[in-house]
């Protein structure tokens, strides 16, 4: 039996209530928030969650299925539960619907007639042999064309019920592209489909639902997803948050950089945003307001953090599986590729907690305050077994998903043997539970991402736009470039940063609709190719799109992370998410500087130890100096000419180009001189209290 907390020694103050984590994750995480069901649904749909958490972990360590059989599987669970699971509209989450002839067991017929032509839809696929498949795709029946329109229309509003309106409505668009293809103007225009021949390229091959986005989710998210459930009830979570308080809590602002910190390490085992921000923000929010951060700032410090978990390796998000199968490499190689960008993400909001805490003078944790390392590795050292076992395995060069499989094996284990925090059989129950709710709404998305993917295969636009960025981008550096020395900006040069300021803002503006995952993979599609043709490699090409398609969760009006902490925090939902977007900024300029100089990613071909340190430095003087300007705050309190000049100087700095670099150190120099004279003159500010 678990060992009650009134048992339990007080080790740390901030004593994670994983009960309380997980409720607040279900009311500010709409793709997890089902509806009030009936006692008998509600156990069927729990049943049902959990077999689908079975299959994958039993297929992940026994062997996969055939591609189309084991995708076919996934999605039949996955729309046949949203349709159950999520209401048409906001009323239905007010509260549970008696049972009645209209309603079977509190659920609508119509919701019950959805789930069942999902499943029939979604399984005619994977039922017909592979030999008759190949002849059908190009020539497909009555039968495909029917099931196949059907899948499409379910699927659209599985999505609009899980993830809202904007991703349905850009597949509908990208769709009627196809079947107008001779109306559309200039370069766009293609001969066009018939109704016919675009569900037989989105339902018969694997160039559309049944995709790499799909795939990507069926055979690696759902597994790490599962395990981070698991290595979070085991207590992992605490340990990492034990950790980060007794690293960071005891300097200004302690708080806030217990956020930073322990959202960097729970962004280890967690690849959701939401996540992350309310299990670490349910500790570290109410004590940044105590110690006398506003309200908002608190709420923006913790979910710009926690988007960090994206990025985090070894778990990070589903959009660094699916690079995976884009990318055809190794999940090691990006692991190491995302290891020094997610570390410049954490240090450029650091930056600006600590200007922000010296600032106003906030304090760090008292002694009393802090938790006892030694006792919490004593409570909680056999929570890192798992950890360790499964970022071995990956090393070594082994499947992700059978990493997974037996790190979730060793989670068991340890949850049901660690007489300190003893997991019941209900509780392994409840996660494998919980582990699948989050299959749900991702799995819907990588669907019907897959038809936007099916048009640009079938259509061929993705080079279309390329060439459209491109071009512009070309005309833009050729004005540009005769204002401009070309000694600092070389005409290239110019190219290529205009078509990522294009890009990047194209991906911010996805992100206000769609989620991260939906986001990438789009981007990835249309955008990264213009990249590749000005010579950018595809895995920084890639992760270009990847990080700023993670800004999607603190980027009004969707920013989920960003509305959870506010929730949390009792702040305005959108002054919280415009704070988190001003702290993420060192993510904007980080993307920026891998592109300029690949040698940031660690696993480039050209990689050199001089670029990289040269690269290195660059990004952390560039971040520190943009940090200090949008904090109004460096040695003393800076001033509008001092954070124009800071602002400047950081752009310049990650431009690896000599002349710029150069220009942008000079462009410091009288803000530092400015600073340390006024720094001896100032009295100590005072600290609170």
């Amino acid at each position: 039996m678990p060992i009650p907390s009134a048992e339990r020694p007080p080790l740390s103050p901030m004593e994670l209530d994983e009960a309380k984590a997980r409720e607040l994750e279900e009311q500010f995480d709409s793709e997890i928030r089902f509806r009030p069901l009936a006692p008998i649904a509600a156990r069927l749909v729990g049943g049902l969650l959990v077999a689908l958490s079975l299959f994958h972990y039993y297929t992940a360590g026994f062997g996969l299925l055939s591609e189309m059989v084991h995708r076919g599987i996934h999605l039949s669970f996955v729309l046949g539960l949203v349709f159950l699971v999520f209401p048409f509209s906001r009323k239905g989450y007010d509260k549970p619907v008696s049972a009645s002839l209209w309603r079977p067991l509190g659920i609508s017929v119509l919701d019950w007639l959805l789930a069942i032509g999902a499943v029939v839809a979604v399984a005619h696929v994977p039922l017909i042999p592979l030999d008759d498949l190949a002849f059908r795709v190009g020539n497909p029946t009555k039968t495909d064309v029917v099931l196949g329109a059907l899948l499409i229309v379910v699927l659209l509003e599985a999505t609009r019920r899980s993830v809202g309106w904007p991703l349905p409505i850009i597949a509908l668009l990208f769709m009627a592209y196809a079947l107008y293809g001779p109306s559309m103007p200039g370069i766009l225009i293609h001969p066009g489909a018939t109704v016919s021949q675009l569900v037989d390229h989105l339902y018969l091959t694997t160039q559309g639902i049944y995709g790499i986005a799909l795939g990507v989710v069926a055979t690696y998210v759902f597994h790490f997803v599962l395990f981070g459930v698991f290595a979070t009830r085991i207590g992992l979570g605490q340990l990492f948050l034990d950790c980060a308080a007794w690293v960071a809590g005891r300097y200004a602002g302690g708080p806030a950089k217990v956020s930073i910190f322990g959202s960097a390490l729970f962004g280890m085992i967690s690849g959701s945003s939401v996540a992350n921000t309310v299990t670490v923000g349910s500790l570290t929010i109410p004590a940044m307001i105590r110690l006398g951060y506003k309200r908002h700032f608190a709420a923006a410090v913790e979910s710009a953090s926690s988007t960090g978990g994206q990025i985090t390796p070894p778990i990070m998000g589903a959009a660094a599986f699916l690079m995976i199968e884009f990318l055809d490499l190794p999940y090691t190689t990006i692991i190491l590729a995302a290891i020094v960008p997610a570390f410049m993400h954490f240090f450029g909001v650091l930056v600006q907690v600590h200007f922000e805490a010296k600032r106003t003078g906030l304090r760090g944790m008292r002694a009393d305050e802090m938790p006892d390392l030694k006792e919490a590795f004593k409570r909680d050292w056999p929570t890192v077994i798992p950890l360790i076992v499964l970022i071995g395995i990956l090393l070594v060069g082994y499947t992700p998903y059978l990493a997974a499989f037996w790190g979730i094996t060793l989670c068991i284990l340890v949850g049901l043997f660690n007489p300190r925090k003893r997991m019941s059989v209900s509780e392994v129950l409840e996660s494998l539970r919980d582990g699948a709710k989050y299959a749900l709404a991702v799995g819907a998305a990588a669907a019907t991402v897959g038809i936007v993917v099916g048009v640009v295969t079938l259509t061929g636009v993705g080079f279309k736009i390329s060439f459209i960025v491109t071009s512009t981008a070309a005309e833009m550096a050729s004005w540009f470039g005769t204002v401009l020395p070309t000694m600092m900006f070389a005409p290239q040069s110019l190219t290529l940063l205009f078509t990522l300021v294009m890009t990047g803002i194209v991906c911010i503006l996805m992100g206000c609709g769609i989620p991260t995952t939906a986001n990438y993979i789009i981007m990835a599609t249309i955008a990264a190719p213009a990249l590749g043709i000005l010579g950018v490699e595809p895995i920084v090409a890639h992760f270009f799109v990847f990080y700023y398609g993670v800004l999607a969760d603190i980027t009004p009006p969707v920013a989920l992370a960003a509305y959870a902490a506010a929730g949390m925090a009792g702040a305005d939902p959108f002054k919280t998410g415009n704070t988190a977007f001003r702290l993420s900024m060192g993510k904007v300029l980080v993307p920026f500087v891998f592109v300029f100089s690949p040698s940031l990613l660690l696993v480039t071909a050209n990689f050199t130890w001089s670029a990289f340190f040269t690269a290195f430095l660059g990004c952390m003087l560039g971040i520190t100096c943009l940090g200090a300007a949008l904090s109004g705050f460096m040695l003393v309190r800076t001033k509008l000419w001092e954070q124009v000049l800071l602002i400047l100087a950081a752009i310049l700095l990650v431009v690896p180009e000599l002349y710029s670099s150069l220009i942008g150190a000079l462009l410091i120099a009288p803000v530092l001189v400015r600073q340390i004279r006024d720094l001896k003159r100032s009295p100590p500010m005072p600290v609170s209290v």
